[in-house]
C-alpha cells in the first residue's frame, strides 16, 4: 500500500482538480488541467487542514484552427491573436472536518499578458494588456467513504465557482479586454463531480480518476461562459518512502460562451493532454511537486491560441 501522510504523494488539495479550467478560448486565458488533487490521489482519512500553493505557467502563442496549426491572421478576424503568457499563483485551504466530510477554498491570483492585432478600416494595430489580478475563489465541499481495503476510496464533489475576478480589465489606452482574457467571467458556476481512488497490484502503485463538471447558473454583463467537464486518470508509483512519480492523463471539453459580449464562433474545445511529474518530500508533512503536461490532442472551434506545453510548481503541507 502506499504511504499516505509525510510520504512523496501526498499532501494538496482538493479544489484544485476543480481549478483546471482549460485553455480554450479565442485569446488563450487559461489554467493548467494537471489534476494535483492529492485528497483524490491519496484519500485522508482522518481530521486535518492541508495548505497547497501552486505555480502554473502557459505560454500559448500557437493559432489553431480545428485540429490544425495556422499561422498568425491566417484565417482573417477583427482581431489577429498573437499570444497569451498566463503565470497563475493558486492558494487553496482544505479542511477534512472527518473521515467522510471535507471542504475546500482555492484563491487563483492571474498573472496574464496578451498580444493581438486589431485589424480596423485596412489598418493593423498592435494592442497588449498585462495585468496581475484575483481571479474567481472556487468552493467546494467533498463527501467520501471507505471500502474493505482502507486505500479504496470513492467520494462525490460540490461547490461553487464565485464571481469575484474583475471582468473590466482595460489596458494603458483604456481598451476594455476581451471576456475571455479577463481573470473573471463575472458568473456563478455551479462545480459537481465525483473521483475514485485504489491501489494495483503492482507494488506500491496506486490510481485514481476524478470527473468534474462546471456550469454556469446566469449571464453576466453579456456574457455566460460555456460548461467545462474534466475527466483525469491517474497513476502514482513510489519507488522510495520520499519520493513518487507521476502520470497523468487530463481530458477537457469547453462549451461554446454565448451573450453579445462572447465570442461563439471562436469558443469550445476538446484538450487530451499527458501530464508526467514527480513529487518529494522534503520536510515532515512538507513535500515539492512539479509536472509538465503536453497535449496529445488538441480540437478548437473557429481559431483560438493553444500551447505546446505547461508547467507547475507546488508545495504542499499538511497541520
Amino acid at each position: 500500500m502506499l504511504r499516505r501522510h509525510g510520504s512523496a504523494a501526498g499532501l494538496a488539495l482538493l479544489a484544485l482538480g476543480s481549478l483546471a479550467a482549460p485553455a480554450a478560448a479565442s485569446c488563450g486565458a487559461a489554467f493548467c488541467t494537471v489534476n494535483t488533487s492529492w485528497n483524490t490521489q491519496t484519500p485522508l482519512t482522518d481530521s486535518g487542514t492541508r495548505l497547497d500553493l501552486r505555480f502554473e505557467f502557459i505560454k500559448q502563442d500557437q493559432p489553431r484552427r480545428g485540429n490544425r496549426d495556422i499561422a498568425v491572421g491566417e484565417i482573417p478576424r477583427h482581431h489577429d491573436e498573437v499570444q497569451t503568457i498566463n503565470r497563475n499563483l493558486v492558494l487553496s485551504l482544505d479542511h477534512n472536518f472527518d473521515a467522510n466530510w471535507g471542504v475546500s477554498v482555492t484563491v487563483p491570483l492571474v498573472d496574464r499578458r496578451h498580444e493581438h492585432v486589431h485589424n480596423h478600416h485596412g489598418g493593423q494595430m498592435p494592442e497588449t494588456w498585462d495585468f496581475t489580478e484575483l481571479g474567481d475563489i472556487r468552493l467546494l465541499g467533498r463527501y467520501q467513504v471507505q471500502g474493505d481495503n482502507p486505500a479504496t476510496v470513492h467520494g462525490v464533489l460540490a461547490g461553487v465557482k464565485l464571481p469575484t475576478g474583475d471582468f473590466t480589465v482595460r489596458n494603458e489606452a483604456g481598451d476594455l479586454a476581451e471576456r475571455t482574457l479577463q481573470p473573471g467571467t463575472g458568473t456563478t458556476d455551479a462545480l459537481l463531480g465525483g473521483f475514485f481512488h485504489d491501489t494495483l497490484p503492482i507494488p506500491d502503485s496506486a490510481w485514481f480518476v476524478q470527473l468534474l463538471g462546471q456550469v454556469p447558473f446566469n449571464e453576466r454583463a453579456g456574457f455566460r461562459p460555456g460548461y467545462q467537464l474534466h475527466l483525469d486518470l491517474g497513476y502514482t508509483y513510489q519507488p522510495l518512502p520520499d519520493l513518487a512519480l507521476l502520470l497523468q492523463l487530463n481530458t477537457t471539453r469547453k462549451g461554446r460562451d454565448s451573450g453579445p459580449n462572447a465570442e461563439f464562433e471562436d469558443s469550445g474545445s476538446w484538450t487530451v493532454a499527458l501530464s508526467p511529474g514527480i513529487s518529494c518530500a522534503v520536510l515532515d508533512n512538507v513535500n515539492l511537486y512539479g509536472f509538465v503536461q503536453v497535449p496529445v490532442y488538441q480540437y478548437v472551434s473557429g481559431v483560438q491560441l493553444v500551447a505546446d506545453w505547461a508547467g507547475v510548481v507546488g508545495v504542499s503541507t499538511r497541520f
